[in-house]
C-alpha cells in the first residue's frame, strides 16, 4: 500500500478516558453486544465489558520485540504509541465478559461445523487452532474494525486472515448503527472509521 487511509487517534491519551467516553457518550442510550448480538439499555449490566476487536496482546507483542515494552503495565508507562492504539474507540465493542474471555487473542476466521460454546449464541471457537468465528451478524463490522486499525497504525495483518475478512466485509455491509458509531467517534476522537464509508477500499490494506 503506496499511502495510508487512515492516520490513528491522538486525541484520547489514555485507556480510563475512552473507558468514561465510550460508556458516557458512545452507549450513553445502550445498545448491542458484538458477539452475542443482546441489547442493553443505559444502565450497563455486569455481565458486560469492553472487548479490543484487534487485541491489544498482538500490539504489545510487537512492541516488545523491539524492547519498548513487555506487558500492559509496562507499555501504558512508556509507550505512547500503546496508549493511543489502546484508546482508539473504533475498536472498542460491547461484549459479554465470558465470550470475551473466551476470545482472548485468538484471530478471526472460518470454523467447519458449528463449535459453540454457548448454544443459544452464534459464536463458535477453535481452542486448538486459536480461532473464533462470530455470527454473520457481526462479521462486518469485526472485518472494518481490523483493517481500520492495521490500517491506521500499521499493524500486521496475516494476509489468510484478511482474505476472509475481506469475504466478511463484502458480504456484511456497514449497518445504520455502524455508521452512527463512525459519526459519534468521529466528533470524540477526530477520526473516521472510512471503510465504513467506503468498504471497497478494503482492498487497499497492506498485508504480510
Amino acid at each position: 500500500m503506496s499511502k495510508r487511509l487512515h492516520h490513528g487517534q491522538t486525541q484520547i491519551r489514555n485507556y480510563q478516558k475512552a473507558l468514561r467516553l465510550f460508556w458516557g457518550k458512545v452507549y450513553r442510550d445502550g445498545g448491542r453486544t458484538l458477539y452475542s448480538l443482546q441489547y442493553f439499555g443505559p444502565t450497563k449490566p455486569d455481565w458486560i465489558n469492553v472487548e479490543h476487536v484487534f487485541p491489544m496482546a498482538w500490539v504489545i507483542k510487537d512492541l516488545a520485540k523491539h524492547k519498548q515494552c513487555f506487558d500492559r503495565r509496562d507499555c501504558r508507562k512508556k509507550s505512547a504509541r500503546f496508549n493511543q492504539i489502546e484508546s482508539d474507540l473504533h475498536n472498542l465493542y460491547p461484549s459479554r465478559r465470558d465470550l470475551n474471555m473466551l476470545r482472548s487473542s485468538y484471530r478471526f476466521g472460518v470454523i467447519k461445523g458449528e463449535l459453540r460454546v454457548f448454544p443459544e449464541f452464534d459464536f463458535e471457537i477453535n481452542s486448538k487452532y486459536n480461532l473464533i468465528e462470530p455470527a454473520p451478524a457481526s462479521q462486518g463490522e469485526v472485518a472494518r474494525c481490523m483493517f481500520y486499525m492495521a490500517d491506521a497504525y500499521q499493524l500486521k495483518l496475516f494476509s489468510k486472515q484478511a482474505k476472509t475478512l475481506a469475504y466478511w466485509n463484502k458480504i456484511d455491509q456497514p449497518s445504520k448503527e455502524e455508521k452512527r458509531r463512525n459519526d459519534l467517534i468521529e466528533e470524540l476522537q477526530g477520526t473516521r472509521n472510512l471503510f465504513i464509508d467506503y468498504p471497497e477500499k478494503v482492498r487497499k490494506v497492506k498485508t504480510v
